[in-house]
Protein backbone atom coordinates (compact mmCIF):
# COMPACT_ATOMS: atom_id res chain seq x y z
CA UNK A 1 0.00 0.00 0.00
CA UNK A 2 0.84 3.40 -1.21
CA UNK A 3 2.02 5.99 1.98
CA UNK A 4 -0.20 8.81 1.28
CA UNK A 5 1.69 12.16 2.07
CA UNK A 6 2.93 15.28 0.04
CA UNK A 7 5.89 14.78 -2.62
CA UNK A 8 5.82 18.56 -4.15
CA UNK A 9 5.08 21.79 -2.50
CA UNK A 10 4.67 25.17 -4.62
CA UNK A 11 4.32 28.47 -4.61
CA UNK A 12 3.51 31.54 -6.99
CA UNK A 13 4.29 35.05 -5.14
CA UNK A 14 1.96 36.93 -7.71
CA UNK A 15 -0.71 36.29 -10.01
CA UNK A 16 0.46 34.39 -12.82
CA UNK A 17 3.79 34.28 -11.50
CA UNK A 18 6.65 31.30 -11.74
CA UNK A 19 5.99 28.46 -10.03
CA UNK A 20 8.66 28.14 -7.38
CA UNK A 21 9.77 24.81 -5.30
CA UNK A 22 9.79 24.10 -1.49
CA UNK A 23 11.00 21.80 0.86
CA UNK A 24 8.27 23.26 3.52
CA UNK A 25 5.96 26.25 3.62
CA UNK A 26 3.77 27.67 6.90
CA UNK A 27 -0.47 27.08 6.51
CA UNK A 28 -2.45 29.75 8.32
CA UNK A 29 -5.54 29.42 9.11
CA UNK A 30 -8.12 31.21 6.77
CA UNK A 31 -5.69 32.96 5.05
CA UNK A 32 -3.34 29.70 3.02
CA UNK A 33 0.31 29.45 2.38
CA UNK A 34 2.39 32.51 3.33
CA UNK A 35 4.03 33.46 0.83
CA UNK A 36 1.30 32.22 -1.64
CA UNK A 37 -0.70 34.71 -4.17
CA UNK A 38 -3.95 33.84 -2.81
CA UNK A 39 -2.56 34.33 0.36
CA UNK A 40 -4.66 36.77 2.85
CA UNK A 41 -5.91 39.82 0.71
CA UNK A 42 -3.32 39.47 -2.61
CA UNK A 43 -4.98 37.11 -5.42
CA UNK A 44 -7.93 35.85 -5.64
CA UNK A 45 -7.80 34.05 -2.00
CA UNK A 46 -11.00 36.41 -1.55
CA UNK A 47 -12.72 33.51 -3.62
CA UNK A 48 -15.65 31.46 -2.45
CA UNK A 49 -17.86 28.68 -3.44
CA UNK A 50 -21.28 28.75 -1.51
CA UNK A 51 -19.60 31.12 1.37
CA UNK A 52 -16.49 28.88 1.71
CA UNK A 53 -13.39 30.42 0.59
CA UNK A 54 -11.61 28.10 -1.74
CA UNK A 55 -8.35 29.15 -2.73
CA UNK A 56 -6.44 28.99 0.26
CA UNK A 57 -4.73 25.61 -1.00
CA UNK A 58 -5.16 23.57 -4.01
CA UNK A 59 -3.41 20.17 -4.46
CA UNK A 60 -2.92 17.70 -7.46
CA UNK A 61 -2.33 13.54 -7.22
CA UNK A 62 1.35 13.26 -8.69
CA UNK A 63 -0.51 9.69 -10.41
CA UNK A 64 -2.68 11.78 -12.11
CA UNK A 65 0.51 14.40 -13.47
CA UNK A 66 2.26 10.97 -14.32
CA UNK A 67 -0.22 9.07 -15.95
CA UNK A 68 -1.12 12.23 -18.29
CA UNK A 69 2.04 12.55 -18.92
CA UNK A 70 2.64 9.07 -20.44
CA UNK A 71 -0.73 8.83 -22.07
CA UNK A 72 0.01 11.61 -24.26
CA UNK A 73 3.57 11.58 -24.22
CA UNK A 74 4.40 14.78 -22.44
CA UNK A 75 7.23 15.16 -20.01
CA UNK A 76 5.83 18.40 -18.00
CA UNK A 77 7.34 18.96 -14.24
CA UNK A 78 4.53 18.88 -11.23
CA UNK A 79 5.06 22.77 -10.83
CA UNK A 80 3.57 23.12 -14.39
CA UNK A 81 0.36 22.10 -13.21
CA UNK A 82 -0.41 25.20 -10.76
CA UNK A 83 -1.38 23.52 -7.49
CA UNK A 84 0.14 24.11 -4.15
CA UNK A 85 0.65 20.61 -2.71
CA UNK A 86 1.46 17.55 -4.83
CA UNK A 87 -0.05 14.19 -3.33
CA UNK A 88 0.63 10.63 -3.59
CA UNK A 89 -1.58 7.89 -2.74
CA UNK A 90 -4.26 9.87 -1.92
CA UNK A 91 -7.45 10.20 -3.96
CA UNK A 92 -8.38 13.78 -3.85
CA UNK A 93 -12.03 13.68 -5.28
CA UNK A 94 -12.77 11.46 -1.97
CA UNK A 95 -11.77 14.53 0.12
CA UNK A 96 -14.20 17.11 -1.34
CA UNK A 97 -16.82 18.22 1.21
CA UNK A 98 -14.61 16.23 3.77
CA UNK A 99 -11.98 17.19 6.39
CA UNK A 100 -8.49 15.98 6.39
CA UNK A 101 -4.89 16.36 7.62
CA UNK A 102 -1.79 17.42 6.82
CA UNK A 103 0.96 16.73 9.67
CA UNK A 104 -1.68 16.99 11.75
CA UNK A 105 -3.03 20.41 10.16
CA UNK A 106 -6.69 20.22 9.41
CA UNK A 107 -7.82 21.20 5.83
CA UNK A 108 -11.34 21.00 4.43
CA UNK A 109 -12.06 19.80 0.46
CA UNK A 110 -13.99 22.33 -0.54
CA UNK A 111 -14.65 21.42 -4.23
CA UNK A 112 -12.51 20.24 -7.12
CA UNK A 113 -10.08 22.00 -8.80
CA UNK A 114 -10.91 21.64 -12.58
CA UNK A 115 -8.19 22.50 -14.90
CA UNK A 116 -9.23 25.49 -16.90
CA UNK A 117 -8.54 27.29 -20.32
CA UNK A 118 -5.75 29.61 -18.37
CA UNK A 119 -4.15 26.55 -17.42
CA UNK A 120 -4.27 24.86 -20.97
CA UNK A 121 -2.77 27.62 -22.53
CA UNK A 122 -0.07 27.88 -20.43
CA UNK A 123 0.85 24.51 -21.38
CA UNK A 124 -0.24 24.89 -25.12
CA UNK A 125 -1.73 21.54 -25.18
CA UNK A 126 -5.26 20.09 -24.88
CA UNK A 127 -5.26 19.31 -21.87
CA UNK A 128 -9.42 19.84 -21.68
CA UNK A 129 -11.50 17.47 -21.35
CA UNK A 130 -8.45 14.64 -20.54
CA UNK A 131 -8.34 16.24 -17.09
CA UNK A 132 -11.86 17.34 -16.29
CA UNK A 133 -12.70 15.52 -12.53
CA UNK A 134 -8.95 15.10 -12.28
CA UNK A 135 -7.08 18.48 -11.30
CA UNK A 136 -6.93 18.24 -8.07
CA UNK A 137 -8.85 20.12 -4.83
CA UNK A 138 -9.17 23.45 -3.59
CA UNK A 139 -9.13 23.36 0.01
CA UNK A 140 -9.55 25.75 3.19
CA UNK A 141 -7.16 25.84 6.40
CA UNK A 142 -8.36 25.31 9.21
CA UNK A 143 -5.52 25.17 11.17
CA UNK A 144 -2.00 26.84 11.12
CA UNK A 145 1.74 24.93 11.01
CA UNK A 146 3.98 23.90 9.18
CA UNK A 147 4.01 21.64 5.77
CA UNK A 148 6.98 19.79 4.56
CA UNK A 149 7.39 17.59 1.98
CA UNK A 150 7.19 13.94 2.84
CA UNK A 151 4.21 14.62 5.54
CA UNK A 152 1.40 11.99 5.77
CA UNK A 153 -1.96 13.05 4.53
CA UNK A 154 -4.58 11.30 7.05
CA UNK A 155 -8.73 11.74 7.49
Amino acid sequence: MTQKCITGIYIAKISGGPMTGHQSVSLKAGKGIEGDRYFSSSGRSLSSYRGIPDFEVTLVESEVIHTFNKEYGFSFHESAFRRNLITTGVRLNELEGASFKVNGIELFGVRLCEPCASLQRRLAVKILPELNGKGGLRARVLGSGIVSVNDLVTD
